[in-house]
């Protein structure tokens, strides 16, 4: 890990903590996940929003009243909008999506959920989703929310990540280390 990815990684984790802390406290913690979903959406879908957030062109006033406006807009919680608004005084807005990441783990290991990162070659039906869950579940004794996206380079089968393990069961995966056995013995 870079030095900026860990210096971004554990300022999001203070920011994190404290609103999962007060969030809990003042029994919140609902209110804070349906901001997290419009968050996550927003900076998923509008390229002004990523921008805003992390262009050092835009004063601390620029982006706290950018956020503020985008906070009534979205209808987000007072909780999390006062957050933009620190975040953006003091010029840390650029965390925002380790911080929307973060709290999602924290209150996933509060409900004792975990969330699997699973990339397949086509995307997966109904009943390989549920089977890959319950499989999960089996093995990490936590109920599993997968997060799926599709990549056609796989050729085949799944690369699935939990927490720091990765299990790698694609085509191109066996391809590639085919062709460095190959590479060996010539």
């Amino acid at each position: 890990m870079s030095e900026t990815a860990s210096i971004s990684t554990g300022i999001a984790q203070r920011y994190a903590a404290a609103v999962y802390d007060l969030a809990k406290e003042t029994k919140k913690v609902k209110a804070i996940e349906t901001d997290l979903e419009g968050l996550s959406a927003a900076l998923t879908e509008s390229e002004d929003f990523r921008n805003l957030i992390h262009s050092p062109i835009y004063s601390r006033d620029e982006q706290a009243n950018a956020v503020s406006a985008l906070a009534k807009k979205m209808k987000l919680s007072p909780m999390m909008g006062n957050t933009l608004a620190l975040m953006a005084q003091k010029r840390r807005l650029f965390v925002l999506p380790q911080l929307v990441k973060t709290l999602r783990d924290l209150i996933a290991a509060d409900k004792g959920e975990i969330t699997a990162e699973v990339t397949s070659a086509k995307a997966l039906t109904k009943t390989q989703s549920d089977k890959l869950a319950k499989s999960l579940k089996a093995t990490t004794g936590k109920t599993v929310t997968l997060q799926t996206t599709v990549d056609e380079t796989l050729i085949g089968g799944l690369v699935v990540k939990v927490g720091s393990k990765m299990i790698d069961t694609s085509i191109r995966s066996k391809l590639n280390s085919l062709q460095n056995a190959m590479k060996e013995v010539g």
